[in-house]
């Protein structure tokens, strides 16, 4: 599967100086679709909020070289087995976060562009759904 790179990357730089705003857009909406999600994260998610912005910010870096990333990936989706994650959040989690791009972007988006995200934002999944179902 060939993604294109430089849609994701240019789409994500138009992103990353709203990176706030797309945390929040994505946190709210996740606690809309599922209320029962915001039990999983602390009275303040700053941290967490970071953490996912962190993580798209080298996946960023990365697209070129995924690779580089497996063992980042790997260890992200076994700690969120901890908190309480399965495998079947992952692509609610990917279809919002793609939907709160999709807001924060508002007319610069394009439907291929945030298709090329989804497909990204699947494969990091089925990276850290590995590691979560490995011994």
């Amino acid at each position: 599967m060939t993604l294109d790179l430089e849609s994701l990357e240019t789409s994500f730089d138009l992103l990353a100086p709203r990176g706030d705003e797309l945390m929040d857009e994505f946190y709210s909406r996740l606690f809309v679709t599922a209320p029962a999600s915001r039990l999983l994260f602390p009275a303040d998610p700053k941290q967490q909020k970071t953490i996912l912005l962190a993580t798209l910010v080298l996946l960023r870096k990365s697209l070129r070289n995924l690779d580089t990333i497996a063992p980042t990936l790997r260890k992200l989706g076994a700690c969120n087995v901890a908190y309480g994650a399965k495998p079947e959040h992952y692509d609610v989690v990917v279809n919002l976060l793609v939907d709160s791009m999709r807001e924060v972007l508002g007319p610069r988006s394009d439907e291929r562009t945030l298709d090329e995200w989804r497909t990204a934002l699947r494969l990091v999944s089925k990276q850290m759904i590995a590691a979560a179902e490995a011994p």
